[in-house]
């Protein structure tokens, strides 16, 4: 039996340099500048290579913002969704998407849309407007009944209560076990007579008085003690929990995680009913089905949002070997009071946990660029841990270590080590693959076939930009 044939080689073409164009950021006529490539196909391995050196695709077309020379420089940020808490803010439009969704309540109050990204140019769908992913809302009132919040008042509650009661039995031991002293004047310390009775001195049926220095120490000693024997229950409880606790239940001491409030049941009697379907959509990438790969397959698909019958948003997402990535949401403008944008990064977060459960390599979800000198698109950096990706050497960075440099610099090298380089640069152009007259030829043998002037600049550019592992493996059409 013949194996099944693999996905079609990666075809594109390359665009040298653009001219410099509007930016749509800071609204700079000619500030923007980036490379770009047509993608005729391209397999999902050759796109995670060129996300990771920055490029990111619109439809078919595939670009790279020239970092050192456009206005707002777009840095390339990806969120750790294994590590990933929401926020108060995060958890304010789930709760608010449960209690729509459960009683049908509202409220439509001034919501603040973040702008579309430049790039994003492909045409809306009748009465869906294109917005950029991850929407973040102007109100930031905290949470009045916050899981975390109640948590830690409960526990204060229980830790004051505890420390009333070991003070007393302290004083309750001491009053019982201490022997008599030496007849020191006592102090008014709780337990403790403040004065002799009169004419007797001191009275030697009770134990003696006891500086407030010294007691404070013991009582601190004893608090020790006593913290230490709890946190070796709670090792050991911590040890056999997971055999007792139900799956997919939360412990009660540790906040609440995206599939507690999501996957939360609705009530029977719900107000509405939000339904996901996913189907693979056009795109340049080429699905795969590899049998260690996660059961959907790679490739892009459409995430579709149902509302009682009604479809009300698309999420446009590529699933890669190492991550899931967020290309854009368009919904249906009348719901924008549910921040969709939020809601849908979110769930695409735990949709990427799914996936690392069955492919474990697939751990990463990736929000496209981080663009620090634009106040409205710097939202991206609030869903935490994330990475960005130094431009220069290509590894990633922690947002945190990040931050301070682009206060001082639109433009920044993250790397640290000033000895490193781009791993990936190219040192033999010759074995870059050319498709030239229908054949596909190394480099080195199109130069000699190839008429007219040189365009070895050019390649030469192409090559930098993809790195040697992608220019071996992708086509780079010549005409």
């Amino acid at each position: 039996m013949a194996a099944a044939p693999g996905p079609s080689p990666t075809i594109v073409e390359y665009f040298e340099g653009e001219d410099f164009y509007r930016c749509g950021y800071c609204k700079n006529e000619t500030g923007s500048r980036s490379n770009g490539m047509w993608a005729h196909s391209m397999t999902v391995q050759d796109y995670q290579a060129l996300i990771d050196r920055g490029w990111r695709r619109s439809g078919k077309y595939v670009y790279k913002p020239v970092m050192n020379q456009t206005c707002c420089p777009q840095y390339t940020i990806r969120c750790q969704p294994l590590h990933f808490q929401p926020s108060k803010s995060h958890k304010k439009v789930l709760k608010k998407m449960f209690k729509f969704l459960s009683k049908g309540e509202f409220s439509k109050g001034n919501n603040e849309e973040e702008p579309m990204d430049s790039q994003m140019d492909d045409a809306a769908v009748e009465d869906f407007v294109l917005k950029s992913k991850l929407d973040i809302q102007s109100d930031r009132r905290p949470l009045s009944e916050d899981y975390n919040e109640v948590i830690e008042s409960e526990v204060k509650e229980k830790e004051e209560n505890l420390e009333a009661k070991e003070i007393q039995q302290f004083n309750q031991s001491h009053a019982a076990k201490e022997s008599l002293g030496s007849g020191e004047p006592s102090r008014t310390v709780k337990g403790v007579p403040s004065t002799p009775k009169p004419g007797k001195g001191a009275d030697l049926s009770k134990p003696p008085c006891r500086k407030a220095k010294d007691i404070r120490k013991e009582r601190k000693r004893q608090k020790l003690i006593l913290k230490s024997q709890t946190d070796k229950l709670e090792d050991f409880q911590t040890e056999r929990e997971p055999q007792l606790l139900p799956s997919g239940k939360s412990k009660l001491n540790q906040p609440k995680s995206i599939e507690d409030f999501i996957f939360d049941t609705l009530p029977e009697d719900a107000a509405h009913q939000l339904k996901f379907t996913r189907f693979l959509c056009s795109s340049p990438l080429e699905a795969e089905t590899p049998p260690n790969g996660p059961d959907c397959g790679y490739g892009s698909f459409h995430q579709q949002y149902w509302l009682d019958g009604k479809i009300i948003a698309v999420g446009v997402i590529d699933v890669l070997p190492y991550c899931v990535s967020s290309v854009y949401l368009y919904y249906d403008p009348d719901y924008s009071f549910l921040s969709l944008g939020v809601y849908s990064a979110l769930r695409e977060i735990a949709f990427t946990r799914q996936l690392h459960e069955k492919t474990s390599q697939l751990s990463y979800y990736y929000m496209g660029f981080y663009i620090h000198s634009c106040p409205k698109m710097k939202y991206k950096g609030q869903y935490r841990p994330s990475d960005l990706l130094c431009p220069e050497t290509y590894v990633w960075v922690p947002i945190e270590q990040c931050l301070p440099a682009l206060e001082n610099s639109k433009y920044c090298r993250f790397n640290q080590d000033t000895k490193a380089v781009d791993e990936e640069r190219v040192n033999e152009l010759d074995r870059l693959r050319v498709l030239y007259k229908r054949t596909i030829m190394p480099y080195n043998i199109y130069k000699k076939r190839q008429k007219g002037p040189s365009d070895e600049a050019i390649v030469q550019q192409y090559a930098d930009l993809v790195g040697q592992t992608c220019s071996e493996r992708m086509l780079l059409f010549r005409s």
